[in-house]
């Protein structure tokens, strides 16, 4: 009964997407409550229960995929398009951002003075902490570059380098990040002009966090070998995701702080 005639992956049954939409639900509960009545205490246990169950669940797939060898050509195949697919939601999610912050500036509306920024609103200087945090991010997208080329020619020592000074350089960018909302001179309160700005970059930097813990995963996984030069979709998805977040980040720069900040 173990023997298969085809190359497809029949997964097994499995409690945690049910368990994940669970405790997701819990945590954007506790998230309202948090916010309306000041008590974190169902977000933080809803968090705790999502931690616990990305570990297994994670765990699972990597057993399948590198132990089990379950992830055939055809299953990775498949799981590549699954990826671009995801990537392709991601960017109609923050083009919603974009064509909120376009309409928005393009044709200022008279509840805001007529102009943009709005009246009142100072906006943050693009060539200070921004255009650092660029750079950061772009040099992050170059070091994963140099690890993917290094893992495909076989040198692990190289492409460890590299997934390293990744992940180092994507939390220098998130505490820079965090640093630069706590010295805002406004807030999200602030009109239709804080609002998108936190929005699209305040998503942004989940996305940067959910990328890094991404590419921890596939530190620790190539540290224990489960990656070969032709077998490693696992880090080529971590990668595509990175340099998606990294082109997200320049079209952030280029219209929100630097057009959109003038």
């Amino acid at each position: 009964m173990m023997k298969k005639n085809h190359t497809f992956h029949l997964v097994d049954y499995s409690p945690w997407p049910l368990l994940g939409a669970l405790s997701t639900m819990i945590l954007v509960t506790g998230s309202v409550k948090w916010f309306h009545y000041y008590n974190n205490n169902l977000f933080i246990l809803g968090l705790v229960i999502i931690l616990l169950i990305m570990f297994q669940w994670w765990r699972d797939i990597i057993r399948e995929s590198t132990f089990q060898g379950l992830h055939t050509y055809t299953v990775t195949m498949g799981m590549r398009w699954g990826m671009i697919l995801f990537i392709t939601s991601e960017i109609f999610f923050f083009v919603s951002f974009f064509w909120a912050f376009f309409h928005s500036s393009l044709s200022p509306s008279i509840e805001i003075g007529g102009m943009w920024p709005p009246k009142g609103i100072l906006p943050l200087y693009p060539f200070h902490m921004p255009l650092l945090n660029t750079l950061i991010l772009v040099s992050s997208g170059m070091t994963i570059t140099w690890s993917h080329h290094s893992l495909m020619n076989k040198n692990k020592k190289e492409a460890i380098n590299g997934l390293f000074f990744t992940i180092i350089l994507g939390l220098l960018f998130s505490f820079l990040q965090g640093f630069e909302y706590l010295e805002a001179p406004f807030t999200m309160t602030d009109s239709i002009y804080g609002s998108t700005f936190f929005m699209a970059t305040g998503f942004h930097g989940i996305h940067v966090l959910i990328g890094t813990t991404f590419l921890t995963i596939n530190l620790i996984r190539m540290i224990k070998n489960h990656f070969s030069n032709f077998h490693h979709f696992g880090f080529e998805a971590s990668a595509w995701y990175w340099h998606f977040v990294d082109v997200i980040w320049l079209f952030l720069y280029i219209s929100i702080y630097w057009w959109g900040g003038k």
